[in-house]
């Protein structure tokens, strides 16, 4: 009878939530039942603990078949990927960047190309512009024909000094 005066005050969907069906007692469903007669909602859940609690018990005494190639599927799979992971590192590494690996030695090529042909092709080949510009005539900013050379250079200097003795 206690459990009948505690279910007046509470409702019984609380301990249909907390408690599964199966485990109640039979004071405890005969408590929840003389509430469902009373409380509408909790009668509803009641009926919905009775249904979820039959389609599980008929759920649990069902037994699954698989289908007759399933076992022929799986091994399919089995010896697709060990057939996989047999294939040497390199080639699985060449597989995934072989691409990138190729595209990289033709860009090295044409700039190699590019570095060596086209340069000798667009500068003129003379030896005399290169030596025209020695690091005093850039210093001094010179040009390469109008420089003096050393005799000139001794002569200027000698010159002076005979001409204040």
């Amino acid at each position: 009878m206690e459990v009948q005066s505690a279910m007046k005050d509470e409702h019984v969907i609380e301990m249909l939530d907390s408690v599964p069906f199966g485990s109640l007692s039979k004071e405890q469903l005969s408590a929840i039942k003389s509430h469902g007669r009373v409380c509408v909602s909790c009668g509803n859940a009641y009926q919905a603990a009775i249904l979820s609690a039959a389609v599980i018990k008929e759920r649990l005494q069902s037994v699954v078949e698989p289908t007759p190639f399933f076992a022929t599927k799986v091994l399919a799979a089995l010896h697709e990927q060990q057939a996989v992971e047999n294939v040497p590192a390199f080639i699985r590494l060449w597989r995934s960047a072989g691409a990138l690996v190729s595209s990289m030695a033709v860009a090295t090529v044409a700039l190699a190309a590019f570095s060596f042909a086209v340069p000798s092709t667009l500068t003129p080949a003379s030896d005399q512009t290169a030596s025209a510009y020695s690091a005093e005539a850039v210093i001094l900013d010179q040009a390469g024909e109008d420089q003096m050379s050393y005799e000139q250079v001794l002569s200027t200097m000698y010159s002076d000094d005979e001409e204040a003795k």
